[in-house]
């Protein structure tokens, strides 16, 4: 088997689905700003659409329903909606199905006499399983640092309009709106609170509910000193303030911490790179003087 030549065909065959890609994809705009001018509604990428078709699946929908940490970690990402939740049950089952494919493809062409066939395909299954779930619980553990970390930012805000006589729901609404480019994940879950206010909820029982929801301490802690507000009045301002000073010594804390594992970190590396260097410079004279010696 000619393996550069089959490369150089694949390599032309993806070529060619790239460019056949391209110009369907430039076909599929001209149809959305034609259908956008008869003030129709775009039609959704069919790629998206197969992937709605496949997470809406029996196959699909079991995939996510069956772990319930997959669904704490979709809400905690903030993937609520039918449609996220679908698209990451297509993942769920569309990665392995194609970790499978590459494999057995792989396989034929470059090994194909190879023993135990079914050891890398059952790997790579596994493998595509578990991807998924590794990437989200990635990406939540990141949305929750980055509510910790605005949350530092949302109290000076919040004090500033308490100051200026707003109550607690206007000053969450006015931030929601205000503050989208600031506090981008902290607005997204305000204004889906205050979405659930607007239909006839009580703000304190939602507030309360997306603190449980979210799992981060330095919003739960806000939430209760906001609830404290609703009832209180202005007598829970100092709480608030308080709270800002604990948080402020929390990532004071933590930098510290940071920057002792990081200067731990280049100690050693420090000890590994330039000892022998500092060895060789200052004792490399004197050894060779002894070798010198003895030979003589």
């Amino acid at each position: 088997m000619n393996i550069p030549l089959l490369i150089s065909a694949l390599l032309l065959l993806t070529a060619v689905v790239l460019l056949f890609a391209g110009l369907l994809d430039q076909q599929r705009r001209v149809r959305q700003v034609t259908r956008r001018l008869d003030g129709k509604t775009p039609d959704r990428h069919r790629f998206s659409r197969w992937l709605q078709v496949l997470g809406n699946s029996r196959i699909g929908q079991r995939s996510v329903k069956l772990d319930t940490e997959t669904q704490v970690l979709l809400n905690r990402l903030g993937w609520r909606s039918a449609r996220r939740r679908s698209l990451f049950a297509a993942f769920q089952v569309g990665v392995p199905v194609l970790a499978l494919a590459l494999t057995l493809l792989i396989q034929g062409i470059f090994f194909p006499d190879q023993d135990n066939h079914w050891i890398a395909p059952a790997f790579a299954t596994g493998i595509g399983y578990l991807l998924p779930k590794r990437l989200l619980v990635a990406a939540a553990q990141h949305r929750q640092k980055q509510l910790a970390t605005e949350i530092s930012t949302f109290i000076p805000l919040l004090r500033i309009l308490f100051e200026s006589g707003m109550a607690v729901e206007q000053a969450l609404r006015v931030l929601s709106i205000e503050g989208k480019h600031l506090l981008p994940a902290l607005t997204h879950e305000l204004r889906l609170v205050l979405a659930r206010v607007d239909s006839g909820l009580e703000l304190g029982e939602e507030l309360n509910k997306a603190s449980r929801l979210l799992a981060v301490d330095e919003f739960s802690d806000t939430c209760v000193i906001l609830q404290q507000l609703i009832h209180q009045g202005g007598g829970a301002m100092k709480s608030l303030l308080a709270l800002k000073r604990v948080l402020d010594d929390r990532r004071l804390t933590r930098l510290q911490e940071y920057i002792s594992k990081m200067s731990a970190k280049m100690s050693v590396v420090m000890m590994l790179f330039l000892f022998p260097a500092l060895l060789i410079v200052l004792a490399g004279p004197g050894f060779t003087a002894l070798a010198r010696a003895f030979a003589s």
